[in-house]
C-alpha cells in the first residue's frame, strides 16, 4: 500500500497489486488498510474484538498484570465477546457501549463496568495498531457503584466461626482462613498460599507480601503481622490440622494451597449454607472481613491499621464504624 501526501494535507492511499494497475483506496487510512486486507484475503478478523483479545493476551502489558487480574479479565471476556466479538473496534461507538452497560448487562451493573474497562483496553490496542481512531468507552458514564458500608456483626461472625469449625474437614479450613482474615486483615491474594516458613514465632511475626503494588514497588512491601494471643491460638489449630508436614498453612485435601477460584467457590457454598441454617442474619463477603479487621482495630486501638499505600483509601473503603466518639468543649 502506498501513501501519497496531498498538498492540502493528509494522504491519498492506493494499493499496488503484482503486475496490475494501482487501486485507489481513498483518504481514510483505516478504511484503506481494510480494503487491502480484504483484497489479499487477510482481513476477515483483523481489528475485531475477538482478534484483539487474542493479541492483548500476547502483549507485554498482559504479562505485567498480576495473576488474579488476568483471571478476572478472562472471566470478563466471556460476556463481552458474546456481544462484541465479531465487531471491529473502529465500528464500535458510544451508543453500543451505553447499551451494553444499561441493557445487555443490566442484571450485573458492577460487573459490566469491569467488562467495559477490558473493552477500553482492547480498543486502545486497536488504536496503537492503527485499526481504530478513537475510544468510545471513554465517552460513556459507567454504572453507579454503591460501596459496601457495613462490616460483619461481631456476634454473627463469632457464631459463623463456631458453626463452621464444628463441621471439620475442608469447611473448617475455610473457616480458619476467615478467622485469619478477620484477625490479620490480609487479602486472600496475600495469604492463600501462606507457607509455614513465613511464620516466625520466635520473633512473633507473620511475613507476607503486600498485594496490589505497582511498578517498582511490586512485591517489595513486606508486611509483618504481629502474632497476638488470638492469632497464636488460631495457628495452633491450623498446625493440628496440618497434613503430613504440608508446606501450606491453609491447605486443600490434596496438600496444595487454594486457588482464588477454588476458595471463592467454597466460600459461596458455606455462606449460602450459613444463611439457610440461620447461623448468620446477613450475607457478608470475604473481603468484608478486611473491613471487619479495620473497624475492630480502630475500636480497640484508636486508629486505623496500615492496610493501604494511601491512608485515605483505608479510611474511605475499610472503616465502617457506625459510632463516632468525640469530646465536647
Amino acid at each position: 500500500m502506498e501513501a501519497r501526501p496531498l498538498k492540502s494535507g493528509g494522504f491519498s492511499y492506493r494499493y499496488h497489486p503484482i503486475k496490475g494497475k494501482p487501486i485507489k483506496l481513498g483518504h481514510d487510512r483505516i478504511a484503506a488498510i481494510r480494503k487491502v486486507l480484504d483484497i489479499t484475503g487477510g482481513g476477515d478478523d483483523i481489528g475485531t474484538i475477538k482478534r484483539l483479545w487474542e493479541q492483548f493476551q500476547e502483549s507485554a502489558r498482559w504479562n505485567r498484570y498480576a495473576k488474579d487480574t488476568r483471571t478476572d479479565y478472562a472471566q470478563c471476556s466471556i460476556p463481552l465477546l458474546a456481544i462484541f466479538g465479531d465487531m471491529r473496534a473502529a465500528d464500535i461507538d458510544a451508543t453500543h457501549v451505553a447499551r451494553y452497560l444499561r441493557v445487555e448487562r443490566a442484571d450485573a451493573p458492577v460487573r459490566a463496568n469491569r467488562e467495559i474497562a477490558l473493552l477500553s483496553n482492547l480498543i486502545g490496542l486497536a488504536i496503537d495498531r492503527g485499526e481504530a481512531k478513537h475510544n468510545p468507552c471513554r465517552e460513556v458514564r459507567r454504572n453507579e457503584e454503591q460501596p459496601r458500608t457495613e462490616a460483619p456483626d461481631v456476634a454473627d461472625f463469632e457464631a459463623f466461626v463456631a458453626w463452621i469449625a464444628a463441621m471439620g474437614g475442608q469447611r473448617a479450613m475455610v473457616g480458619m482462613a476467615a478467622e485469619y482474615a478477620a484477625l490479620a486483615g490480609n487479602r486472600k491474594a496475600e495469604f492463600l498460599d501462606l507457607s509455614w516458613p513465613q511464620i516466625d514465632e520466635e520473633k512473633g511475626v507473620i511475613r507476607v507480601k503486600r498485594a496490589k503494588q505497582r511498578g517498582k514497588k511490586r512485591g517489595e512491601v513486606i508486611e509483618h503481622i504481629e502474632i497476638t494471643p488470638a492469632v497464636s491460638e488460631l495457628l495452633s489449630r491450623l498446625r493440628a490440622a496440618r497434613k503430613d508436614d504440608c508446606l501450606y498453612v491453609f491447605s486443600t485435601r490434596h496438600r496444595t494451597h487454594y486457588t482464588s477460584a477454588g476458595f471463592k467457590a467454597m466460600w459461596q457454598k458455606v455462606i449460602v449454607a450459613a444463611l439457610a441454617e440461620k447461623v448468620i442474619a446477613k450475607r457478608f463477603t470475604f473481603h468484608d472481613l478486611r473491613a471487619y479487621y479495620a473497624t475492630q482495630y480502630k475500636a480497640k486501638r484508636g486508629e486505623l491499621p496500615d492496610l493501604h499505600a494511601n491512608k485515605e483509601t483505608t479510611a474511605r473503603v475499610y472503616d465502617r464504624t457506625k459510632i463516632v466518639k468525640r469530646r465536647a468543649l
